[in-house]
């Protein structure tokens, strides 16, 4: 099989998965107690105008029927449905929302390779030395501070009281790149952290193991420096295990944005998110798992796409 049969066999395996996550994911939002209709009548609901509004959005028909008529509304027109309590079309909520998340979760990468990489390299390259320990030490306090503590830390030091960066809202960086990225500094900083704690982690493992391999042995007996044995011979096959880490924690980027997006106020899909939780939005929930799943797909395809350029031994079976 060529590459570009991989890349097709790749693209068509999204589908069945997303199918699943779809049927899935319709099933356990409609076991959620309560509904979007009595939520959105709130003190007003009474039996008679939650049968008639529920027979008008259709939630009184077999759960089936209502999953067939979603799914094909979503391939045949790209419609997701309306949203209950605005009466809002959901495929404009999902438009408008998605582009602050997709900023979020890609500079939260950018954050988590910047960081975790270079400091994976020094604490391998200096192993069991006083770099290595400390950045063990912040590795694993980067593991251990929850999304929403270190982001309300971050907005007291560097918004509140160095007023630095803007503690909430989003711009958009094609419209105005240097307040949108002015607006991402601290929540990419938020969501990053975590992740370049476990880059920084799988990077030093990694590179150690490389630096026992009878190649480096031999690179190094030749005379050559230990910079050029590392930057040339070392990183490269040290970032296969490290990008799969990369892009299976992607979709931890994409769940760290419901709560990082609410403490930073952005207008996200994972604040949409969370909003259509409590409110049982039904269609909007949907829409915003099956949009995340597709992300996480595609990201995944990207991954192993990226094996390729990193070591031309791996074949595409």
């Amino acid at each position: 099989m060529g590459f570009k049969e991989y890349v097709l066999k790749r693209v068509l395996l999204i589908v069945p998965i997303l199918l699943g996550v779809s049927l899935i994911s319709f099933g356990l939002v409609h076991l959620l107690p309560g509904g979007p209709v009595e939520a959105a009548l709130g003190t007003r609901a009474n039996p008679e105008l939650v049968q008639r509004l529920r027979a008008e959005y259709g939630f009184d028909r077999p759960i089936w029927v209502q999953y067939l008529d979603w799914l094909s509304d979503i391939v045949l027109r790209g419609d997701f449905g309306t949203a209950v309590g605005t009466d809002r079309d959901v495929t404009e909520l999902v438009r408008a929302t998605l582009p602050p998340t997709l900023w979020l979760a890609t500079s939260g990468a950018v954050v988590s390779i910047a960081i975790g990489i270079p400091a994976g390299i020094v604490s391998a390259v200096n192993h069991y030395s006083a770099r290595d320990y400390v950045a063990t030490f912040f590795a694993f306090l980067g593991l251990s501070v929850p999304n929403f503590f270190l982001g309300l830390v971050l907005i007291l030091a560097f918004g509140l009281y160095l007023r630095w960066f803007p503690t909430s809202g989003f711009v958009s960086p094609l419209e105005n790149p240097i307040e949108g990225l002015r607006h991402l500094v601290l929540p990419a900083l938020t969501i990053g952290t975590a992740i370049s704690a476990v880059v920084m982690r799988m990077m030093r493992s990694s590179l150690l193991e490389v630096f026992s391999e009878e190649y480096i042995r031999t690179a190094r007996a030749k005379g050559l420096t230990k910079a050029l044995v590392t930057n040339k011979h070392a990183v490269k096959n040290a970032l296969i295990p490290t990008v799969t880490v990369i892009g299976l924690n992607f979709g931890y980027l994409l769940g760290g944005v419901v709560i990082v997006e609410e403490v930073f106020a952005m207008p996200g899909l994972g604040r949409l998110t969370l909003i259509a939780i409590t409110r049982r939005e039904y269609a909007v929930l949907q829409a915003s798992l099956l949009i995340i799943a597709f992300l996480f797909s595609v990201v995944n395809l990207a991954t192993d796409l990226l094996y390729a350029y990193l070591d031309p031994r791996i074949k595409y079976d």
